[in-house]
């Protein structure tokens, strides 16, 4: 074989190498289930992306077309693709964890058989009279990125018995850990949204006086769960803080049925995946699974700012209500909230006369909710207001969640680009609003996975956002939401020439540097996920 071709055969490897990449990547972001990376992909097998091989496939298989320069053309285009990949920012990138290694290596394996046995098939001279061995090769190469996808799904389907037993293992291994720490108080957190920020404030006011663990990063699944549990509590732990996620109903059991919380605090319930949840009263149900869960000694804390919240009874261990915008119903409160470009002060108000001042240099009326759940459970935990009060003027901000940062020529940024909901970013929009000193520029995709509803709520936050007098320009990012954003600002009435489209976020970072003045402020709501676009 010629260095020519040896050259495109590497090319071809590296390609497909890096592809399988961003399948496994799309594979994990959706918790490994086959039902939901499927709906990823009927919404992505179009994609301009994998287009590009089928007409380099169509290039390669062409008669008319002298062979090497149809095989150089294919790999100048692999060629093209391989930078973009590796450039390929992801808000979560692909974790090499062992599970990826066994479905990285499988699919290795049957991508090398699959490509040998096309060979042999399409090598039949008396089928394919036209073609050579390196076009046959090349050609069943481009097939397998194409359909690469299935080659993921088969990966998982041949190594599925071996996951439950490792994953049957490793869970036994945390609850025997868990029950050598009889001692050990397990409070857990759950919400629509708000439920990190919440566990970061606890874990902050409650290291105070205890030697806390939490589930760190997005470590929110049973198996995260259980990896922290493995791998990082420690004897001496006294509480163990456990952030709870889920996209569908039962994922919170789950959890609860491994590490049997005996505190449980749900911040909100809103209409996140409904694409797999289908309907709010299934988050409900699933988000209070944590609440149904708890001992008849424990006790539950609820966020009654959330309609669904308050709405829901528990008559099953002792509650306790709070609330920032709605006090009925409340054992604690927060009153005389202000914000400010240096955080935010407000009241804790509670039973028996309680109430005391906290200053947070946090923004936003989110998260003065989600602190405010945080000290309840540290009042129940027997700490005195004063170290509470101490605790809080010390938290910095969770990254991506209304943080805010200066940066050169007096430029205020609000970072609030991770995963954004409905009431998540009527906040973030009224916090930009207090900013008067300059230009206050909004730059947002809109929000995803709302199902049917996503095209509604994202055109009432265009309309909330351009009324009120809450941002001066206004720059859509992204084809998702386009549409349903722009057509509820136009309903507000907003300034035409203040509405700027920008196709991806690289070209919304060239347009804003020219809008920006001395004591401009910039909001950075949503940047989408790596499964959108």
């Amino acid at each position: 074989m010629s260095a020519f071709f040896i050259v495109i055969y590497v090319i071809l490897g590296i390609y497909t190498v890096l592809n399988f990449k961003y399948d496994l990547q799309m594979f994990q972001q959706n918790s490994y289930r086959l039902g939901r990376y499927w709906r990823w992909l009927r919404g992505n097998m179009g994609s301009a992306w994998r287009l590009v091989d089928v007409a380099a496939l169509f290039l390669m298989m062409a008669v008319l077309l002298y062979y090497p320069m149809a095989a150089l053309a294919v790999a100048l285009v692999a060629l093209a693709k391989i930078p973009i990949i590796l450039r390929r920012k992801a808000k979560k990138p692909l974790v090499f964890t062992h599970r990826v290694w066994r479905l990285y290596s499988l699919c290795a394996g049957i991508a090398v058989g699959a490509i040998t046995a096309l060979a042999i098939c399409l090598g039949n001279k008396t089928l394919f009279t036209n073609y050579n061995g390196v076009q046959i090769t090349i050609a069943s190469i481009l097939l397998i990125n194409i359909l690469s996808w299935v080659v993921v799904m088969v990966a998982d389907v041949i190594l599925m018995p071996v996951e439950y037993m490792i994953r049957q293992r490793y869970i036994n291994d945390a609850k025997r850990i868990l029950r050598s720490m009889p001692d050990l108080r397990i409070i857990g957190v759950t919400g629509s949204y708000g439920k990190t920020s919440t566990k970061h404030y606890l874990q902050r006011i409650l290291s105070e006086e205890y030697d806390t663990l939490i589930t760190p990063g997005s470590f929110n699944t049973p198996m995260g769960v259980v990896r922290t549990i493995r791998e990082q509590l420690k004897p001496y732990n006294q509480i163990f803080i456990c952030e709870m996620g889920a996209k569908q109903v039962g994922d919170i059991k789950e959890i609860c049925d491994i590490v049997h919380p005996s505190v449980g605090i749900v911040t909100a319930v809103g209409p996140m995946h409904l694409e797999t949840f289908k309907s709010i009263d299934n988050v409900c149900r699933t988000k209070f699974e944590l609440v149904d869960a708890l001992p008849a000694d424990g006790y539950a804390v609820i966020n009654n700012d959330s309609e669904p919240c308050a709405a829901r009874a528990t008559t099953n261990v002792k509650t306790f209500r709070y609330g920032v915008t709605s006090r009925e119903g409340c054992d604690y409160y927060a009153r005389n909230v202000h914000y400010s470009a240096s955080g935010t002060t407000f009241t804790v108000t509670g039973p028996d006369g309680l109430m005391f001042d906290v200053e947070t240099r946090l923004l936003g009326e989110c998260n003065v909710s989600d602190l405010l759940g945080a000290i309840v459970i540290a009042l129940q935990s027997g700490m005195n207001p004063a170290k509470i009060r101490s605790a809080v003027a010390s938290i910095m901000p969770v990254e991506h969640r209304l943080s805010i940062r200066r940066i050169p020529g007096n430029i205020t940024v609000i970072d609030d680009a991770f995963n954004s909901n409905p009431a998540g970013a009527r906040m973030a929009a009224d916090v930009l609003a207090h900013f008067r000193d300059g230009r206050r520029i909004l730059i947002t995709p809109g929000m995803v996975e709302l199902g049917d509803s996503q095209q509604q709520l994202n055109r009432e936050f265009g309309e909330y956002v351009a009324s009120g007098d809450r941002a001066d320009i206004i720059i859509v990012v992204g084809a998702t939401n386009r549409d349903a954003i722009v057509e509820g600002v136009k309903t507000a009435g907003f300034n035409p020439d203040s509405l700027i489209i920008a196709n991806d976020f690289n070209e919304a970072q060239k347009l804003l540097q020219p809008l920006l003045r001395p004591g401009s402020t910039v909001l950075y709501e949503n940047d989408l996920p790596d499964s959108f676009k």
